[in-house]
């Protein structure tokens, strides 16, 4: 038989799974964090893969649950994190409104709610930054660019609530808490014309993040 007449089976079967593994990276995305529609205010328009929202130009006929928001226009993430380490990245581009962090069950939902009570958070309103936390206190944030995308990263055992800039990979603000009680990511945007999106994470900053925890 002359060369070239077999198949290279090895080329072809050899590490299957794993070839099929490093394809499949491509075409499947993952996201840490997806949002809860029975919580969001009736105003707000979720994605049908539930990772982004923005606020809609009428009231949507939605069920009066009680853990619907119906005066901030604020919806929660579809889990409650009672351990380990999380991680999820916001990209904010162009959206001048909004707020963003992770809270306790302790927030009513119905009238006036006051998120600042067991909440943990960074709140941007047309080019100015504030970090907020439980106590109802807000600090002004002094930020060299304007934020495009934000990185929130949990830490439940050491109670630490950390954000940052992932484009530039600098802090922004973090917060020391010791937790009693499971916490949920929150967001909120009053913006119509503008999307707040939870980004897909990269394979390998989930492995490293799988590591860490382990």
């Amino acid at each position: 038989m002359f060369s070239g007449a077999l198949i290279d089976e090895a080329k072809h079967v050899g590490n299957l799974a794993f070839r099929v593994w490093e394809k499949m990276q491509e075409i499947v995305q993952y996201t840490s964090v997806i949002l809860d529609p029975n919580t969001a205010h009736p105003e707000l328009i979720l994605s049908e893969d539930l990772t982004s929202v923005q606020r809609g130009y009428g009231t949507q006929y939605l069920p009066n649950n009680p853990e619907r928001f119906d005066q901030v226009y604020c919806v929660v993430g579809s889990e409650t994190f009672t351990s380990g380490i999380h991680s999820w990245d916001i990209d904010v581009t162009d959206v001048p409104d909004w707020e963003v962090g992770v809270t306790t069950g302790f927030i009513p939902r119905t009238g006036k709610t006051d998120l600042g009570s067991e909440t943990w958070s960074v709140k941007a309103s047309h080019g100015e930054y504030l970090a907020r936390f439980s106590t109802a206190a807000a600090f002004k944030l002094h930020l060299k660019v304007s934020l495009q995308k934000i990185r929130v990263q949990l830490d439940f055992q050491r109670g630490e609530v950390e954000f940052s800039d992932p484009v530039t990979d600098t802090p922004v603000f973090s917060f020391s808490h010791s937790f009693t009680e499971g916490v949920f990511p929150f967001f909120i945007t009053p913006c119509k014309l503008s999307v707040l999106r939870i980004l897909p994470l990269h394979i390998d900053y989930i492995l490293n993040t799988e590591h860490v925890r382990e």
